[in-house]
């Protein structure tokens, strides 16, 4: 067995960011992921024309700020350049192709600690990790969701989940209908169209279109005024330079976009150039959901048909920690986020910790890796007996 006084999991930024912290503290830890790279997600499984959606100064990880020449909302090349500097500054080195089977906290006689049985996937063996605390950080999106939808292995066409999009050009000329109306789904189908695609979007629920100025503006806000009146602001300019969307098929909201993030963990919509695409209907919004798939052919709920060529699905994401994890159930739900509210979330029992399930994007999981650290640190420091790891 491998041993540390922490074990990460996860090597995204949540990770990484966790890493950092912990080596600012010199706090020896193992850190395993299931891919091949760190911060997979943005190495592999994001669109090209994707930026941060917020400034370089809300998205910056611990301890290493954005290089100045970097543009304020730095594109994904330069993001990924950016963790790639940040991973050598600190000397993160992640165990890969670690596929985590097992996480349990040993409550036997002497020592307890935290065992990790973890497959390698090269080598086709399981490894055995242990340590005293335990670092949640598989973040908010483990597992690419699709919806069951009847019919849809009869589908002619492309079906393929956003996190398999790069660009629109092998869809140019064709109907493509994208399902989900998040920030992913919304750039995804103005790509399309850039791309000449004839894309249609479903949107089912209300959304809020912010600009980037709106969002930049609102979080400077948020330090003078209160969060109702920051909202109440957002809101007013919101509908002064999109004006009323439903009649284009975009259902209205009686709740503000951080209401409606808080309660429904459902983000405002960074708005790139959707809307105008909307406008000028090269991106047409259906309001009914799919009801079943026929060949090519979709029908949705309202009793209408409609041909399509391709199908993506930016239907968000699914936690895997319930299927690993045990002795966790106080602290992370049925649905892998934790019981307790913001900003009392990211610490559970038995030297437990998670990073990035906040729902507050990078600022959030920022905040999380410091407080583990500093948790961590602190624990260590007030402890009685000093306990050797080989490492």
């Amino acid at each position: 067995m491998l041993e540390a006084p922490v074990i990460i999991i996860g090597a995204g930024t949540s990770g990484i960011a966790t890493a950092a912290c912990l080596t600012k503290k010199s706090i020896p830890f193992i850190i395993l992921d299931r891919e091949d790279c760190y911060a997979s997600l943005w190495q592999k499984y994001t669109y090209d024309r994707l930026h941060l959606h917020l400034t370089k100064q809300i998205c910056e990880l611990p301890h290493f700020p954005f290089p100045s020449s970097y543009p304020n909302y730095v594109p994904k090349n330069q993001f990924i350049e950016y963790l790639g500097t940040y991973m050598n500054h600190f000397k993160i080195n992640p165990f890969y192709h670690r596929d985590v089977e097992l996480a349990e906290y040993d409550e036997g006689v002497g020592e307890k600690y935290w065992r990790v049985k973890a497959k390698n996937k090269r080598l086709g063996q399981v490894e055995e990790y242990g340590g005293r605390f335990l670092v949640v950080a598989s973040g908010e999106t483990a597992e690419p969701y699709v919806p069951e939808v009847e019919g849809l292995g009869s589908f002619r066409g492309k079906v393929i989940h956003s996190t398999r999009y790069k660009n629109g050009v092998e869809f140019k000329d064709e109907h493509v209908l994208v399902v989900g109306s998040g920030n992913s789904g919304m750039e995804i189908a103005l790509d399309l169209a850039n791309f000449g695609a004839k894309p249609s979007i479903i949107v089912r629920s209300p959304v809020y279109f912010l600009s980037r100025d709106m969002m930049y503006y609102a979080t400077i806000l948020f330090n003078y005024l209160s969060p109702s009146m920051v909202e109440k602001l957002v809101v007013i300019a919101s509908r002064i330079v999109y004006g009323d969307l439903s009649k284009y098929g975009i259902p209205f909201s009686n709740e503000g976009p951080f209401t409606m993030k808080m309660k429904y963990g459902r983000f405002p919509i960074i708005d790139v150039g959707t809307v105008a695409k909307i406008k000028s209907r090269e991106i047409e919004v259906l309001p009914a959901e799919i009801q079943s798939i026929s060949g090519n052919e979709v029908l949705f709920r309202d009793g209408k048909p409609q041909p399509f060529d391709s199908i993506v699905f930016c239907t968000g994401f699914k936690r895997s920690t319930q299927k690993w994890l045990k002795g966790g159930d106080d602290f992370l739900n049925e649905n892998g986020f934790p019981k307790t509210s913001f900003p009392n979330h990211w610490k559970g029992q038995n030297g437990l910790y998670c990073v990035g399930l906040s729902r507050r994007g990078f600022y959030g999981a920022n905040l999380d890796a410091q407080n583990v650290a500093n948790d961590i640190a602190s624990i260590i420091s007030n402890s009685s007996t000093k306990q050797v790891y080989a490492m």
